[in-house]
């Protein structure tokens, strides 16, 4: 087992890693930023390496500061989180030729997954279900008519190397597609400097599946069951629940099983999540995430298996210690990601937390790196914390939500609260009858 893990990354997810490394009896060290200088999870790692300035690209973003930081504190192995590094190839290759062990998957699969195209492909090939769609990057306007065409409209325009919805388009319409096929281009080459872009067929009302799986060095492969994150807002995940309310048992066990086969083929190792699109009884593929998730802590509520821990332990060379009989749900869980952002226009919102109250209980788990006097940073991602709760139905866990809910101060910043407080009053949300476009058409009724 490792002496030293290196956490590459900041916020919660830091705080997160610390913590299963402590419960492991292992050291960690923190990198921050200047900005970062009074962060929690600097103020609780072991060890703590300031790596450049507040800009990202600077400092989270800069491989060799990170390397620098393993190498002068002795770490032996190194940990991404999730965003920043986390999905970048040429930083995982890095990590190991430099004698670090990094903790995920290989870079080949981190760069076969990292572009859609070959992603697809790969899918394809291990017998996952894909989007009708090209079979590659529609080089010019001419070829984006002749696929939509053949898949029939509406039609979705999609960046290679997307995220975050950058480049993506929908078109309804060949004189749709014609501008939406320029804008997407143009839109990719500016967010991800590659213009490519390629197109599927566009659901109408699909719910967002992902599954969530671990394996071993050893050819052994669990999944952990789905995650239902169909409440988007510009394609942001806002809350997400396990298991989805729109999944039968047998639909369960069917998409489980598909997805378990295929990261066996693919020869894939550590964490991963293969994220589908559901309609009408049938799973399309979206993407694979070749990262620990966001939302990785409603599968710890209805499955009791720590993901980072196991992780960690794969990455050391253990050998997952059991099988896909093993695995058992219990309960449901949900997750409320906090921005600090205006609830009503979602601008952002950094400044100092003047006031500070979690709220606890039974099932009740918060993630957060925030403390009363800690400032916010303007320079990074939003999100400030995660309220997670699980009870033993769906039900529960929305009333233990709403009292949580009610529970959480966080003053001297703006907040998602307020928005997540009327969410979770929202007949058609308590009945699970959402897809992944009816957050958007929410959000505009009611605010």
């Amino acid at each position: 087992m490792f002496e030293k893990v290196l956490i590459a990354n900041r916020g919660e997810i830091a705080l997160r890693i610390i913590r299963a490394c402590r419960e492991m009896g292992i050291r960690t060290v923190a990198v921050h930023s200047t900005a970062d200088n009074d962060a929690m999870h600097v103020r609780l790692a072991d060890e703590a390496v300031c790596i450049g300035p507040p800009s990202g690209k600077d400092s989270y973003l800069n491989k060799a500061a990170i390397l620098s930081a393993a190498t002068i504190t002795g770490a032996d192995a190194i940990h991404p989180g999730y965003g920043f590094l986390s999905e970048n190839a040429d930083f995982a290759a890095m990590v190991e030729e430099h004698g670090f062990t990094f903790i995920g998957p290989s870079p080949d699969h981190i760069r076969m997954m990292g572009d859609k195209i070959t992603a697809k492909q790969a899918a394809k090939s291990a017998g996952i279900p894909c989007v009708p769609g090209s079979e590659g990057a529609l080089d010019n306007e001419q070829m984006a008519l002749d696929c939509a065409e053949t898949i029939g409209y509406p039609v979705l325009i999609k960046a290679t190397a997307g995220g975050g919805g950058k480049g993506m388009k929908v078109a309804r319409s060949a004189d749709e597609l014609r501008e939406a096929f320029k804008l997407a281009r143009n839109e990719a080459k500016a967010a991800f400097g590659n213009p490519d872009v390629y197109m599927e067929k566009y659901l109408g009302k699909p719910r967002h599946i992902e599954m969530q799986i671990l394996a071993d060095n050893y050819g052994n492969v669990v999944h952990l069951g789905e995650r239902d994150c169909s409440l988007q807002r510009r394609h942001q995940k806002v809350l997400e629940e396990a298991p989805s309310p729109a999944l039968s048992a047998a639909q369960r066990a069917e998409i489980g099983e598909t997805t378990r086969n295929a990261i066996a083929k693919l020869g894939y190792r550590n964490a991963g999540t293969i994220e589908y699109l559901f309609e009408d009884g049938r799973f399309y593929f979206i993407e694979m995430n070749t990262r620990l998730q966001v939302e990785h802590p409603v599968t710890e509520a209805v499955t009791g298996i720590d993901l980072v821990r196991e992780q960690i332990r794969i990455a050391a060379g253990e050998a997952l210690g059991y099988e896909q009989k093993d695995v058992t749900f219990q309960g449901h869980a949900i997750e409320c990601r906090v921005n600090a952002e205006d609830p009503v226009t979602f601008a952002p919102c950094p400044g100092r937390i003047t006031g500070y109250h979690t709220p606890g209980g039974l099932g009740v788990r918060i993630d957060s790196a925030l403390y009363a006097g800690y400032r916010v940073p303007p320079h990074y991602d939003s999100m400030i914390a995660k309220l997670i709760v699980s009870g033993r139905t769906r039900a529960e866990a929305i009333m233990r939500l709403r009292r949580a809910l009610g529970e959480y101060v966080i003053e001297g910043v703006k907040t998602t609260l307020p928005l997540h407080g009327r969410l979770v009053n929202d007949a058609e949300f308590c009945d699970g009858d959402y897809d992944i476009h009816w957050l958007e058409k929410w959000v505009a009724q009611h605010n």
